[in-house]
């Protein structure tokens, strides 16, 4: 006979789901409170904000950022639809739609310099998620970059969709594979059959719900270490953005540093405190 759990329990489990809820509902808010403003120009009102000296956070606020990081920065080996060091301290996720100008405009004016400055230093890394807005033909294109990634050319058929806007029938089938050979796509027929696939269908729909699930209005969104960012804002507010997650990436890591070494007592091999020289320096680089 099944055994009900205890109204302690039941209690419990309904306050786990309402902290869920309320997170949730507490990203939403902040991602929706950051695309409003001028919808028309695809920038947020809240630029300032991103660019800020990283002052001193509210710590349930700051949990929550590293909760939504550690949820939707996904750090997996391989993923051809990502860039940089799968351990980099700072994810940048994008959630965009490859008919959003927007979008484009962050792909050719801010993206090379976030790669040259920061994905290269091995600080960053840039996950990419396909968002689709704008019905049929985004789908159809989110689907066609999945294909180009199982053959490594995920990035090569980004860039070229990102070149200029292309909107309705420049997406169809036939358009998306000559972009798809002239960006190194080498086989052709596997590409038109996984761009049709399950599996392809499967990680669009794994993209979007991601995104409605954050509350995500528009593209393109971005999330930063969790800490959302919307619209195609100036290159200056992702560098700040960025070198303020790392700032608190590199903080938090020497908070935990250094909270496990109380907890272990002296280091030294004989019992005695590490001393201060290349070897203890060595260790904590």
């Amino acid at each position: 006979m099944p055994v009900s759990a205890s109204p302690t329990r039941k209690l419990a489990a309904i306050g786990a789901v309402i902290a869920l809820v309320v997170a949730v509902i507490a990203i939403g808010v902040a991602i929706g409170k950051s695309a409003e403003g001028d919808r028309g120009t695809g920038r947020g009102s809240a630029p300032e904000a991103a660019a800020s000296d990283a002052p001193e956070e509210d710590p349930a606020q700051q949990k929550m950022f590293d909760d939504l990081a550690k949820r939707t920065s996904r750090r997996e080996d391989g993923d051809p639809l990502a860039v940089g060091r799968k351990d980099a301290p700072v994810v940048l996720v994008e959630y965009a739609d490859y008919q959003c100008s927007f979008c484009g405009r962050f792909t050719r004016e801010t993206q090379p310099g976030l790669i040259k400055k920061f994905v290269d230093a091995g600080t960053l890394r840039i996950e990419f998620r396909n968002f689709t807005v704008f019905g049929a033909d985004s789908e159809r294109a989110a689907r066609a970059s999945w294909a180009a990634g199982q053959q490594g050319k995920f990035w090569q058929l980004h860039d070229a969709l990102y070149a200029k806007t292309r909107k309705g029938k420049a997406l169809a089938e036939d358009k998306l594979v000559e972009l798809a050979r002239s960006s190194g796509v080498d086989d052709i027929d596997t590409f038109r059959a996984d761009m049709k696939s399950a599996d392809a269908e499967r990680a669009l729909k794994k993209d979007q719900a991601e995104g409605y699930q954050l509350g995500v209005q528009s593209t393109p969104s971005f999330l930063i270490n969790g800490r959302p960012v919307a619209g195609a804002q100036p290159a200056e507010v992702f560098a700040q953005a960025v070198k303020d997650a790392a700032a608190r990436a590199d903080k938090k890591g020497t908070a935990d540093k250094n909270g496990a070494t109380d907890k272990s007592g002296p280091s030294g091999k004989d019992g005695s405190a590490a001393k201060d020289g290349p070897a203890a320096k060595g260790a904590g680089e």
